[in-house]
């Protein structure tokens, strides 16, 4: 049986993901997923500033609170300010700032100027958009890494994926691009291989890079037939929306 093991979520894009017990999926992603980012002139995220994951973001409705790792917490209401155009990876983007403490706490935080913003609909700041608005990995793909790199385990964190499932070999999920899924309530369709970049590289927790994650996918799966280079995992588009739960099952349609 194949089933969901994991799920993981942050409210403000690059940091720290969490575990979550469920989910509701809808044409944006995950409720609430990557609700907001960070900018200069463009989108922030931790391939080059791993800081940002030691903060924890939580919200609850409309109240936003960031935890940093000396336990000093920054809350309140979510106020939404002007619009401001910026760029997402390399595309053009617009968001709108979120006025209050947070923007001013993370640049004193990160030593540099940083503005919290928040994206244009639930789940709008995850990678790919509408077509890569979930990702999913294995724990046998996991462990099959994890084994390269000469380690007992690592923390899928790393990968801040969405869905966890076990039940599969690995990299067997490689053979469901282009295929539908059922995974708990939701119906899920397949468009790519997740390629890795930096990101990877850097402990869950503290940001700092301590493996050299691309360097190991490069060595073993560098020949794989895959829509991505580095390739490990994949992401899709949610068919028909429905709630996700851990110990979910997951079927092939």
């Amino acid at each position: 049986m194949i089933a969901v093991t994991a799920l993981s979520v942050t409210p403000v894009k690059a940091t720290r993901l969490q575990s979550v017990h469920s989910i509701s999926l809808g044409p944006d992603g995950a409720a609430g997923n990557r609700r907001f980012f960070l900018i200069d002139e463009r989108m922030i995220n931790s391939k080059t500033l791993g800081a940002l994951q030691t903060i924890v973001s939580a919200v609850d409705g409309d109240r936003l609170a960031l935890t940093f790792p000396d336990s000093h917490v920054v809350e309140g209401s979510v106020v939404r300010g002007a619009p401001v155009d910026t760029r997402f990876f390399s595309r053009a983007r617009q968001a709108q700032l979120v006025e209050g403490p947070w923007s001013e706490a993370i640049s004193s935080f990160a030593g540099r100027s940083l503005r919290l913003v928040e994206a244009d609909g639930d789940g709008a700041a995850v990678d790919r958009g509408g077509a890569g608005t979930v990702t999913l990995i294995s724990h046998a793909s996991l462990d099959r890494l994890a084994a390269e790199a000469g380690a007992w385990s690592l923390d899928p964190r790393r990968f801040r994926m969405l869905i966890e499932i076990d039940g599969v070999a690995e990299h067997e999920e490689d053979a469901w691009v282009g295929r539908t899924t059922r995974v708990g309530q939701a119906t899920l369709s397949w468009g790519g291989h997740v390629g890795r970049c930096l990101i990877t590289s850097r402990d869950p927790d503290s940001g700092a890079i301590d493996l050299p994650t691309l360097d190991i996918l490069r060595g073993y799966r560098n020949d794989s037939v895959t829509t991505e280079p580095l390739p490990f995992g994949i992401y899709g588009e949610v068919l028909e929306p429905g709630i996700v739960r851990i110990g979910d099952d997951v079927a092939l349609i």
